[in-house]
């Protein structure tokens, strides 16, 4: 057998070397930031011995509403016939808080209306009248078919603070609004409590406040 010519060893040679060449990929370098010292003052106002310190200050002083000293505090209840029987069970829970807290029914004025609509212009009102250190707001608006829904409800609250600051005195928003009965009668005496009751509470606190510190 012959031998192969020169010649095509050279040409396959040359095919050889025309084949591109890939490169190897490397591995990314790991890229490292400095870390910048914190400022020695920044850690100090962030740690507690700071807080500390503001609580401890000179003339410091904590003004806090009491629910035991509600000596001649007088409560107007403002509630919404609307979903009685869920407003009934937030009134009771309201008026058993006032007598477990000895607040006397005399100082307990009770006013029902049509509905949560009609509560924030009453309590509004009552709260001019200069006779009560706090008004309750009690309704209840349950989500139906329609927007009307919408509308009780940002009305009533929005209502309800306007009342508060127009008049002077806490006005407290005690009024339900829920996507369906059982999550109202959950909140009127069920599993979530009483909002009626939470109502009564924070009306003894703030009329407390206001009475002995703010007024």
């Amino acid at each position: 057998m012959a031998a192969p010519s020169a010649t095509s060893s050279a040409a396959a040679n040359s095919s050889c070397a025309r084949l591109p060449s890939v490169p190897l990929r490397r591995a990314a370098a790991a890229v490292s930031f400095p870390s910048r010292p914190r400022p020695a003052a920044l850690a100090a106002r962030a740690g507690p011995s700071r807080r500390l310190d503001v609580a401890a200050a000179a003339g410091h002083q904590k003004l806090v509403g009491s629910l035991t000293s509600n000596e001649g505090l007088r409560f107007g209840v403002v509630v919404a016939r609307f979903n009685e029987v869920v407003t009934n069970l937030l009134l009771q829970g309201a008026l058993e808080t006032f007598e477990r807290y000895s607040v006397k029914a005399e100082n307990i004025t009770v006013v029902t209306v049509p509905g949560s609509f009609e509560v924030p212009i009453t309590a509004q009102k009552l709260g001019k009248s200069g006779k009560f250190d706090a008004i309750l707001c009690i309704g209840a608006v349950i989500r139906g078919d329609t927007t009307h829904y919408d509308a009780v409800a940002n009305s009533a609250a929005s209502g309800v603070l306007n009342a508060g600051l127009s008049a002077g005195i806490p006005c407290i928003f005690g009024v339900l609004t829920c996507e369906d009965m059982d999550q109202a009668l959950n909140r009127a005496g069920g599993k979530a409590g009483n909002k009626g009751a939470e109502t009564a509470l924070t009306a003894i606190e703030m009329a407390s406040l206001f009475r002995h510190h703010l007024g």
